[in-house]
């Protein structure tokens, strides 16, 4: 890397770097260090009356506070921080004393790793500590962390710009209180929830993520080329299909936890790669699934919470079962005031109009009662809600309902205003279930571009026997954020999708060289802020020469000076250039 590249502190800590490895230490070994202790368990059992235990701990140095011949400094290890107390004599205990006074004293930076080895105490101050007999340099850090500082529990010098954050979780989960916490509580609900249907007797699979066929959903997909077959090949956008064919080869209840992926938008609530589970059950309706899945949230929250309760944007919100049941239409009817039962695609048009919607040519009758409840509806069920019985236009995979003529036996689970829960009996009617496709079809040919393709594989796995079933799927980046209080996906997920980072805009060499500036004085521009040719054609020559010609003596680059002329001829061509 161009030394113009670096920070100040970027600089000062390479040359650290070199000068350990001048020392003959090696500032990245590759041996085992023996760690025995974490740094809460050590306070946690910790007894005043007990022997002096000796302990062998490691983790990031975060703070140093050097007083002479003795220090405290705080080290962060992968379940909190502890304070070390470490004097020259203890780990320097020969005549050679370069390990306190050069290495600790001044080569270590705050972010090192380190290995210590002590004994515990507790300070004069109460703190308990440990002192050190010995240090022991395990990583170099060559990029400074932001220093997140605390005073009596307000934080100052936070590192929260969002951008950032997910940008650079690494940085996030370092410096962050509470962060680490959220993905500990994600691994949590996803360990519960596995152990729960492990313990139900149901299999966990594994099933494709490249799929020939988009299918299981409503949903524009993410389309790539795979060269070794030389197709087209979509990224999947349910498992359902795939799991419901495992059901016809006789299992009797299998699920998967894995990634999905819809070419769609982003928003606090959307991430177009987001984490699913789905389980399928042999000889289950959707009247047992809603038992299931109230038991199987209830678990999960205490799990997490220790209580069935979590509190959402100051919303306390009950996963206690039961949860309130409530037919769609009845819902729609409850918030808007219109009757949808018995109404055709025409008709339900006219309604939308009335309550001042936009809608479009290509939205099939399904769609349209979607948009409406998407409006009036979704956003104001916050407690745990089984909003149920969908019309058949909106649930082309669900089995029809057996008492309800035009509905099928379907339910989404909403909370806080978002759907957490897609659930049917499903549809094992091979007839019927191409008929649905069909009729998906004519929608895509009215150009929904989130209409289902038929699968023939799935409708011959179907004509061999599929056993009555119920399924559903259960989004995790949304539970997660139920679970954890959280109010935007992006912080229950370690790497959320950004967009490419936004870089300013620099003139080519070649540009640079148009103007006569060589070649190797084009960082030096660009280290002084003079990024395009056409920021230096205001600048005054002496002062752009003091600019320049400074960068070249801080930095010890042997680079000869130009003159004033040579700056201010670069300067007119800038200008020359620019009336052209």
């Amino acid at each position: 890397m161009n030394v113009l590249e670096l920070s100040e502190q970027e600089i000062g800590r390479r040359q650290s770097l070199q000068e350990l490895r001048d020392m003959g230490i090696d500032p990245y070994p590759a041996a085992e260090y023996p760690t025995n202790a974490f740094s809460t368990d050590i306070k946690a059992e910790f007894k005043d009356e007990e022997p002096q235990r000796e302990v062998c701990i490691a983790g990031r140095m975060m703070s140093r506070r050097v007083m002479g011949k003795a220090s405290f400094a705080e080290i962060q290890d992968s379940k909190g921080r502890i304070q070390v107390y470490i004097t020259r004599d203890d780990i320097c205990p020969g005549e050679d004393k370069d390990m306190y006074n050069k290495v600790f004293k001044r080569l270590l930076d705050i972010g090192d790793f380190i290995g210590v080895k002590g004994f515990v105490f507790r300070t004069q101050t109460g703190e308990i500590s440990v002192h050190a007999q010995s240090l022991t340099l395990l990583s170099k850090s060559l990029k400074p962390l932001p220093i997140v500082k605390y005073k009596d529990g307000v934080a100052y010098d936070k590192f929260e710009d969002p951008e950032l954050r997910y940008r650079q979780r690494y940085v996030d989960l370092v410096v962050n209180d509470g962060v680490k916490e959220t993905f500990l509580k994600r691994a949590t609900v996803l360990r519960t929830l596995r152990n729960s249907l492990d313990e139900a007797g149901y299999t966990e699979v594994e099933t494709p993520i490249l799929q020939s066929i988009p299918g299981g959903a409503s949903a524009r997909p993410f389309i790539t080329h795979f060269n070794a077959l030389n197709v087209e090949m979509y990224m999947r956008i349910a498992t359902e299909l795939y799991l419901k064919r495992l059901i016809v080869g006789g299992f009797e209840g299998v699920y998967e936890i894995g990634k999905n992926f819809r070419n769609e938008g982003m928003d606090r609530t959307h991430n177009p790669e987001f984490t699913c589970m789905e389980l399928y059950v042999q000889y289950k309706d959707y009247n047992w699934m809603m038992s299931f899945t109230e038991q199987l949230l209830e678990k999960i929250c205490i799990a997490v919470n220790g209580k069935p309760e979590s509190v959402v944007n100051g919303n306390v919100i009950s996963f206690k079962a039961p949860y309130r049941r409530l037919p769609i239409l009845d819902a729609i009817k409850e918030k808007t005031g219109y009757d949808l039962n018995g109404m055709d695609e025409d008709q339900i048009r006219e309604v939308c109009k009335k309550l001042n919607m936009e809608i479009d040519d290509t939205m099939g009758k399904g769609k349209l009662i979607d948009e409406i409840f998407g409006e009036f509806c979704e956003g104001t069920f916050i407690q745990p809600t089984f909003i149920i019985d969908y019309p058949v236009e909106m649930s082309p995979l669900t089995k029809m309902h057996r008492s309800k003529p035009g509905l099928t036996e379907r339910f989404e689970l909403m909370v806080n205003g978002k759907e957490l829960a897609n659930a049917y009996s499903e549809l094992n009617d091979p007839i019927d279930q191409e008929e649905r496709f069909i009729e998906q079809m004519k929608l895509a040919d009215k150009g929904d571009d989130e209409a289902m393709i038929i699968d023939q594989d799935f409708l011959r796995a179907l004509q061999y026997g599929m056993p009555p079933t119920s399924g559903i799927g259960i989004g995790i980046d949304r539970l997660v954020m139920l679970m954890t209080g959280e109010m935007s996906i992006q912080e229950v997920l370690f790497f959320p999708q950004m967009r490419p980072e936004k870089k300013a805009p620099k003139s080519t060499v070649a540009e640079w060289q148009a103007i006569g500036v060589p070649e190797e004085w084009v960082p030096v521009f660009n280290k002084c802020g003079y990024n395009l040719t056409s920021d230096i054609k205001d600048v005054n020559p002496q002062k752009l020469q003091m600019d320049v010609c400074g960068i070249n003596k801080k930095y010890k680059l042997g680079y000869e000076n130009p003159k004033v002329d040579d700056f201010a001829k670069w300067i007119e061509n800038v200008n020359n250039s620019d009336n052209e």
